[in-house]
């Protein structure tokens, strides 16, 4: 499993939920606690989106927006004042407007000529592995028009208005691959994370998948490159330079990820979790956990959610 497929895997996509808005002018949405990440797509018309306090970003048919922010107005037009507040899955009209009808499943709307469509699909990521996958990405990322992220969406609009037996699961998997396929489109467009940049490389790239697969492996630097087939050098060199960090430096900082995780979603012992993640010595895994977590292990596992 290659490492984007590993984090979106382990990040536990959950309670994906996807919705479709078909409305004319004037109407605006204001999401007030949205979750860690929502795929907002245009299917027709245009929406202007704003995240916080920045400047709106205007949509036109088939453009996706990845939002990794708790608060957003998609609108028709930035100055259309807020005419829908959305809170959790809660839709409250401002006084004197009406409540948006539900026309079909997941659809929303008056659905009349000249209208805006719009897909949005929310996702509940969980953990500290959904925080490195979540740093591949801004506050907004916006993937313009493309034929394979449309076609994708052509599917996912196809399917968000039935209502028949698996469609929850038909819908978060094409979601998923809507997901997939824009994540893919921003980072080759942008600039994301070196870790993803690095994957391109045959060897560093080699390198990070086996790291993600045998996190518990006791790896070194020399067993490492061998597996990749380069020297010691020149491989301890090309992985710092296209990651930023030296490998070793890398897998602990993956292992404690995996550790925060396992820590907080199983009654697993300290001992039995520091052996998952590769350390045999229970003190030292302990004293690397809280050096990159500034707390205990212990302690990790009593904090909030």
């Amino acid at each position: 499993m290659d490492v984007l497929s590993d984090l979106l895997h382990r990040a536990h996509a959950a309670d994906a939920l996807v919705r479709q808005l078909i409305q004319r002018p004037p109407w605006s949405l204001t999401f007030t606690d949205a979750p860690p990440l929502t795929l907002v797509a245009t299917l027709g018309g245009h929406a202007s989106l704003r995240v916080g306090d920045a400047e709106p970003v205007r949509l036109t048919a088939g453009d996706l927006a990845l939002v990794r922010a708790p608060g957003y107005t998609i609108a028709d037009d930035p100055a259309t004042p807020p005419r829908h507040v959305i809170r959790g899955a809660k839709k409250y009209p401002v006084a004197g407007v009406a409540e948006l009808a539900r026309r079909a499943p997941r659809t929303y709307g008056d659905g009349e000529p000249g209208a805006t469509t719009l897909l949005r699909g929310a996702y509940e990521l969980h953990g500290a592995v959904a925080g490195r996958l979540l740093e591949l990405l801004p506050p907004l990322a916006v993937v313009p028009d493309g034929p394979r992220t449309r076609a994708a969406l052509d599917l996912l609009a196809a399917e968000v208005v039935l209502d028949e037996p698996g469609q929850d699961a038909v819908l978060a998997r094409l979601l998923d691959l809507v997901l997939v396929l824009a994540v893919r489109a921003w980072c080759a467009a942008e600039a994301p994370p070196a870790w993803y940049r690095a994957l391109d490389d045959a060897g560093v790239g080699e390198a990070l998948r086996l790291l993600h697969a045998e996190p518990a492996h006791r790896w070194t630097v020399a067993s490492l490159a061998a597996r990749v087939g380069l020297s010691r050098a020149a491989f301890a060199a090309r992985f710092a330079h296209l990651v930023g960090e030296p490998p070793l430096t890398y897998l602990t900082g993956w292992r404690m990820t995996l550790a925060a995780d396992l820590l907080r979603d199983t009654e697993d012992t300290v001992a039995a979790v520091a052996k998952a993640v590769g350390y045999a010595d229970p003190f030292a895994f302990s004293v690397a956990f809280k050096r990159h977590r500034g707390t205990s292990p212990s302690d990790w596992r009593r904090g909030p959610m």
